[in-house]
Formats: C-alpha cells, sequence, structure tokens
C-alpha cells in the first residue's frame, strides 16, 4: 500500500513569508507551488521549485483566481475561456522553472478548486487548460468530485486527493474555512484520521455521516499553523500502518 503527500507551498511573497516551506519539503513526496495569482512571485517560485528539487519532491503548479488580498479563496464570477486561459499561463509559468520544462501534476487552489469540485463546466475548462500545456500531467482534485468527472471527461490523468487537515460535509466537500472546526490542527489526531482514510477508503463527516472516497493523495496545508508537527506525526503513522509515501503515479493509480 502507498500514497502521496502533498502539501501546498510557496505562498510567500516579496519580504512576507509564510509556511515553513524548507523544514516542510524534505518530508513530503509532492509539492503544490504557488504561481502568482493568490500568492507567490517569480523569486519565490524559483527558489521553492530549486529545494524541491534537491529534495526530490515531485513538483505541481498550484494556479488560482487572481486573488491576492483574499489569498485565493474568494469564488470569483470569470467567463470560462478565461478561466482556461488563466490556467494555462500559470501552468505555463512555474514549468518554465522546472528542470526539463516538465511538471509532475496540477493542483488548483482555494475557492477556484473548491468551486470546480461542484462545477463541472468550470472543472472542464480547469482541464481544458491543462491539457494545453500538457496532456498527460495529472490533475490533483477531490475525491469523487466534478474535478475528477471533468479530467475523466478531457482524457487527462487525476489523482483522487483527501484532506488531512480538513473536515468534511456529507456530501463529500470541504467544510467552509468561514465555519467552526473546518480546519484540524492535533497532528496527532489528523495522522490518525488520515490512516483510517487510506485503510477504510472513508471519512466521517462533519455531521457524523460516512463519506466513501479513494485516496491516491493527501493534502496537508502549507499555511496551517501545525503543518510542521502534522506532516512529522502523519509521516511517523503511516510508517507504523505499512503504507509507503511515494509521488503519484498514474501508472499505478
Amino acid at each position: 500500500m502507498r500514497v502521496d503527500l502533498n502539501s501546498d507551498l510557496g505562498e510567500s511573497f516579496g519580504h512576507y513569508v509564510l509556511g515553513n516551506d524548507d523544514q516542510i519539503l524534505p518530508l513530503i513526496t509532492s509539492a503544490n507551488v504557488a504561481c502568482g495569482y493568490h500568492a507567490g512571485d517569480p523569486n519565490v517560485m524559483a527558489k521553492t521549485v530549486a529545494v524541491a528539487e534537491q529534495n526530490g519532491v515531485a513538483i505541481g503548479a498550484h494556479p488560482s483566481y487572481p486573488d491576492r488580498v483574499g489569498f485565493g479563496r474568494r469564488r470569483m464570477d470569470m467567463q470560462l475561456e478565461n478561466v482556461e486561459n488563466m490556467i494555462t499561463y500559470q501552468v505555463a509559468a512555474l514549468q518554465g522553472f522546472v528542470k526539463g520544462h516538465r511538471l509532475h501534476h496540477v493542483k488548483p487552489h482555494g475557492a477556484l478548486y473548491n468551486a470546480a469540485a461542484k462545477d463541472l463546466p468550470l472543472a472542464l475548462a480547469i482541464c481544458r487548460g491543462i491539457k494545453r500545456v500538457d496532456p498527460e500531467l495529472p490533475i490533483y482534485g477531490l475525491a469523487d468530485s466534478q474535478l475528477i468527472v471533468a479530467a475523466r471527461e478531457v482524457g487527462l490523468p487525476y489523482a483522487s486527493e483527501v484532506f488531512a487537515d480538513r473536515a468534511y460535509q456529507a456530501d463529500g466537500t470541504l467544510v467552509p474555512r468561514v465555519k467552526p472546526h473546518s480546519v484540524l490542527h492535533d497532528p496527532q489526531a489528523v495522522a490518525e484520521r488520515a490512516v483510517g482514510m487510506i485503510k477504510e477508503h472513508a471519512v466521517t463527516a462533519i455531521t457524523g455521516e460516512r463519506v466513501e472516497l479513494e485516496v491516491d493523495t493527501i493534502c496537508v496545508h502549507g499555511d496551517n499553523e501545525e503543518a510542521l508537527a502534522i506532516v512529522r506525526a502523519l509521516r511517523s503513522a503511516l510508517k507504523d500502518a505499512a503504507i509507503a509515501i511515494a509521488p503519484f503515479d498514474p501508472r499505478h493509480a
């Protein structure tokens, strides 16, 4: 049994530093690097990619709505053509910093990710934007969501993603961050929950329902103040459960 362990990183900007990227990168297998629309800038992108490559971490693009003020967590009303072009632009920008100019995956960020989990036309626009850059580039999408449906329809490889540090609703979507207890902070509890998600292919919703899901990759948010402790606890729990961690490989999905 194996799983990919990913984290959203490269979310600093200028002199503003967010997260513990240098400490987290040696502990994960895939990094989702901000592409400048919600966070990150060319220097941060270059540095994050370089450190990820030094640690043998698979590098993915983390495109967003153009929303620096809201950190990409506000949904925006955009024409689908504009979404498609926006995705191509951000993915191609990060790709330029990667050795061999070949990314490992793409994972939409924040409000864009959550909106596309429910909105098939939006999810299709995202997948088309990725495919224009590289038709073999996998998308990381919320397990059993419209992002996965869109990837299948467009013919894009995909990984079903779950969140170790986020609460779930009964429909399999994430509890909005504005609601209480939407983000989990106890490292041990998060680690135990993640192991259960992998072994049982399910998670308990915040309202008590059992939510079935597939697990190819697990995310820990880099801006969670407990991110480093959570990743360490998660690695230990996975080892104890005899679950290997390795970058997602669509050939073995």
